[in-house]
């Protein structure tokens, strides 16, 4: 219930853009296709290009937004994972399953589009440089968040193993 109490504006309002979303890939697959491009790569770079957006800007929406608390580094690898042993399983769920869906559109869909990242070890490398970006501007805006190196790992392979499953329709 707190998760909804926070973020549900966001749960909200990403449900009102699907429509605006979904009318966006089809203009863009015609306009494409209209200037020379073949229906089907129109198509599946339209839907690329505005999936891996849409379906980070929420994620980035949320760990961008200022909280209470206080603003700290955590640079040990595994610390703040190993620390949810100890938590309730909500926490948990939300930590992990959150970290992992962060940058998961990113990589289910940036391989699609682009045939230069069509390969595991670069959609991890850009994964997790767009991560630690993310986590260096929680540290430099002042957001009252704690910029983790877990983050970063959990963003990488969330986005890794969203890459795994649309392997088959990776750029060529």
């Amino acid at each position: 219930m707190v998760v909804w109490q926070s973020w549900g504006h966001v749960v909200f309002a990403s449900m009102l853009a699907l429509p605006v979303l979904t009318l966006a890939v089809f203009a863009l697959a015609r306009w494409r296709a209209w200037r020379g491009t073949a229906p089907g790569t129109a198509l599946r770079r339209s839907l690329s290009e505005v999936g891996a957006t849409a379906g980070t800007l929420p994620w980035l929406w949320m760990v961008l937004t200022p909280t209470s608390g206080a603003r700290g580094v955590a640079l040990v690898p595994l610390q703040d994972l190993v620390a949810l042993l100890d938590a309730r399983v909500a926490t948990v769920v939300v930590q992990v399953g959150g970290n992992l869906l962060v940058l998961a559109a990113f990589g289910a869909f940036v391989p699609v589009r682009f045939a230069a990242l069509a390969r595991l070890h670069r959609v991890a490398a850009a994964s997790a440089g767009v991560s630690a970006t993310i986590e260096l501007l929680q540290y430099a805006l002042h957001l009252g968040r704690v910029s983790s190196v877990d983050d970063v790992l959990m963003n990488t392979a969330g986005a890794t193993i969203a890459a795994l499953l649309t392997r088959r329709w990776w750029a060529k």
